[in-house]
């Protein structure tokens, strides 16, 4: 079962960003909009999608609620395009990883140049 729903979270978070990158023409958005994850739940009521933005917070914030009034529209394509007996609602959260992990090798690249000098 736990395959099956992996599986099933690929495809959402593989159509979901397809979605954002090709059908949504809301100006909040940025164009730099990364899905990272996606957790459907095993009831295939609900879809976590985990999304990184590049940018101010302020942008991040603009980002996030340009997606969620936009969540209809994306389930309702999800629906069109992935075949399944109920078609996930779609949460969507903040993820700072990709950002975190770029301040990491900031760090590690100055520690690098201090021990080298």
């Amino acid at each position: 079962m736990a395959d099956r729903i992996t599986r099933i979270s690929e495809e959402v978070k593989k159509e979901i960003s397809n979605i954002i990158q090709n059908e949504i023409k809301d100006p909040r958005l940025p164009s730099l909009v990364s899905i990272i994850d996606c957790q459907v739940s095993r009831d295939l009521g609900h879809a976590k999608v985990y999304v990184s933005v590049m940018g101010t917070e302020e942008e991040k914030k603009n980002a996030i609620k340009a997606l969620k009034s936009a969540s209809g529209f994306i389930r309702r394509e999800l629906g069109h395009r992935v075949q399944l007996r109920a078609t996930p609602e779609v949460h969507f959260e903040l993820d700072n990883s990709i950002e975190h992990g770029m301040y990491i090798n900031k760090l590690l690249d100055d520690a690098k140049k201090e021990y080298t000098e």
